[in-house]
């Protein structure tokens, strides 16, 4: 069985620098030909796929947060891992790993975790 777990700081300055963390178990992130994605969701607002790295370790950024995102993994630890730059309260979101043979995926596809609320204010 598949499982992603999401952790991180649940609060974050302004102008500050957000790390996540997603571990997996039960898969390896480097075998099988699939990518795995950073997904948030604003209060409100329907889901915004933000990138993801693939079985080899290529990344893959949506165009509008390319400049501030940055997507990495750590084999040994099997993680996966987010960094956000320069947030702002509009970077207010659930965020969720999740891994798939597509990108962006759809919320039925794949496996996903269960999320982690992160919240910018001063």
């Amino acid at each position: 069985q598949v499982q992603l777990q999401e952790s991180g700081p649940g609060l974050v300055k302004p102008s500050q620098s957000l790390s996540l963390t997603c571990t997996i178990s039960g898969a390896s992130i480097t075998a099988g030909f699939y990518y795995w994605s950073w997904i948030r969701q604003p209060p409100g607002k329907g889901l915004e796929w933000m990138g993801a790295i693939d079985y080899r370790g290529s990344t893959y950024y949506t165009p509008s947060l390319k400049s501030r995102t940055s997507i990495a993994r750590d084999t040994s630890k099997n993680q996966l891992t987010l960094h956000l730059s320069s947030v702002t309260p509009e970077d207010t979101a659930m965020y969720y790993c999740a891994r798939a043979g597509s990108i962006p995926p759809s919320r039925n596809e794949g496996y996903w975790g269960q999320g982690t609320q992160v919240t910018v204010s001063s």
